[in-house]
């Protein structure tokens, strides 16, 4: 179960293989080159650390003692979380002096009484050893299965151990992946259709022939496209197959059919699950991330990010062909980013910027390519500020490093720059990027990545627009049927599981 935490100068990257047994820390994240013991000294005077353990353990409010002989219960109100009913609890430790206990709210559905979510600290935290506020959500994913989606923390006044500086800290755990690729592997095998005995398969298309040399050879590219595909999403990198993928088919096909391109074998568009903002292609799939999806303000500005995709296929920018040995994906889940490197040369980059403007100005965004312009400078000014998020984990960079923050920055589609008006922060009706988790919802238990239904609101002052920033967690919780339920797990109209008398539901 991959969980992602993006910070402006930090991104913690946990692998949980099983979770029944602890969390197994593995880090996606390929490990930083040596750093000297004195600049590590510093880092640890002048700013805050951070602790996977410390996210991990906002997932659970209290995995040992979690009942009435630690905690009292007061019932504060009922309220509905989307289509859920709930009761609302407050929750305080017994012995005030303890330390690591949860202490704030929690919030109990009113079927089988399981806690959907959960809000507050930990107890006895000081300024050497800090406990983040947060808040937890579940989403239910089958009958009397909720499983952690997400969790929202934030710090106002974070100080250093000298108290020289403060910071304002805001962090995001998703979790995703609970279905093993073998539970999943199972279903795509039940779900496929099976020939009566005794009938023949075989091709009665009037062109079927034998492979010529060149088809050979773009089957042997397919090979190794699909092994990698098929690769990062047994890592739980990439959402299952679903219906964002026909929103970005639909432009994609846009573009290929405007401006009148024969390309074989067909184009295929894929979500990446991870923040990092970045798009790439592998062989003819192009791979965007869920972070892009989500800053994006609009269909020309994802349009524009398709484009320079499509425009390195239809040149024939091609990816190694070296994974169509299947051994050679035959590695653990946390060395994918290692092992994928997917980045292009500049020469390669530079022509496909250049096609890709081509290709816009014959497609039905030639209108609306001011908006792209747009997000790319606001993507420019935040590339200093954000340099986690920038960094992509797989495909090329959109802005350079190390720069003076501006237009200067980018290197994606710079010549949109100059048909984007001038930026301004303070009008509210220029949005020229969105926060992260605008546009996309995720199904933690199959991994499908769907577009949210949202209504359309304009931001009252500049404050609102938020552009790349993280966002407190409200979820519309609804009531799942049908979805595949945990070993154990009860089902829909059982009675909720019973400990010690006058424990609280769990």
């Amino acid at each position: 179960m991959p969980t992602s935490v993006p910070h402006p100068n930090l991104t913690i990257t946990i692998w949980a293989s099983d979770i029944s047994s602890g969390v197994n820390e593995k880090s996606f994240i390929p490990k930083a080159g040596w750093n000297p013991a004195s600049l590590l000294f510093f880092n640890k005077i002048f700013s805050p650390a951070y602790l996977p353990q410390g996210f991990a353990q906002m997932i659970l409010m209290d995995g040992m003692n979690f009942n009435r002989d630690h905690y009292s219960f007061e019932f504060l109100r009922r309220e509905f979380l989307g289509d859920v009913r709930t009761f609302v609890v407050t929750v305080r430790p017994l012995d005030k002096k303890a330390k690591g206990l949860f202490i704030g709210s929690v919030w109990i559905e009113d079927r089988d009484f399981n806690i959907v979510r959960f809000n507050g600290t930990y107890s006895g935290g000081s300024s050497g050893k800090m406990y983040a506020h947060f808040d937890s959500w579940r989403v239910n994913t089958g009958p009397g299965l909720w499983l952690p989606a997400q969790v929202y923390s934030e710090e106002e006044g974070l100080s250093d151990a000298l108290k020289m500086h403060k910071l304002h800290f805001k962090a995001m755990t998703r979790l995703w992946g609970y279905a093993t690729p073998a539970e999943r592997s199972r279903a795509e095998f039940t779900s496929m259709r099976v020939e009566m005995a005794g009938t023949e398969v075989q091709d009665h298309s009037p062109d079927a022939a034998d492979n010529s040399p060149l088809e050979s050879r773009r089957a042997w590219a397919r090979e190794a496209e699909n092994n990698v595909i098929a690769r990062m999403e047994k890592a739980g990198m990439l959402a299952s197959p679903g219906g964002l993928d026909k929103v970005l088919d639909t432009v994609v096909n846009n573009l290929i059919a405007t401006n009148q391109l024969n390309i074989a074998p067909e184009v295929r568009t894929r979500a990446l699950l991870t923040t990092p903002l970045e798009s790439f292609t592998v062989g003819h799939t192009i791979v965007i991330s869920r972070g892009l999806l989500d800053t994006l303000p609009d269909e020309a500005s994802l349009a524009a990010i398709l484009a320079h995709e499509l425009a390195h296929i239809a040149l024939g920018h091609e990816t190694s062909n070296e994974f169509a040995f299947g051994d050679r994906t035959l590695f653990d889940d946390e060395q994918t980013i290692r092992n994928f490197r997917l980045e292009r040369p500049q020469n390669e980059e530079d022509a496909a910027n250049a096609e890709a403007v081509r290709l816009l100005l014959n497609s039905p965004y030639k209108d609306q390519l001011g908006r792209a312009g747009l997000f790319l400078k606001a993507l420019g000014n935040e590339a200093n500020r954000l340099p986690a998020l920038i960094k992509p984990l797989f495909g090329s960079r959109m802005t350079a490093s190390g720069k003076t923050a501006g237009e200067s920055n980018v290197l994606r589609m710079s010549a949109l720059l100059e048909k984007a008006p001038q930026l301004q922060a303070t009008r509210t009706d220029q949005v020229a990027a969105l926060p992260l988790g605008s546009r996309t919802k995720l199904d933690p238990w199959t991994n499908s990545l769907e577009m949210l239904r949202t209504r359309a609101q304009a931001p009252l002052s500049a404050r609102e627009k938020m552009p790349f920033e993280l966002t407190p967690v409200v979820l519309r919780l609804t009531w799942q049927t049908g979805a595949p339920v945990a070993a154990g797990a009860k089902t829909s109209g059982e009675p909720p599981e019973t400990g010690p008398a006058g424990s609280p539901p769990k």
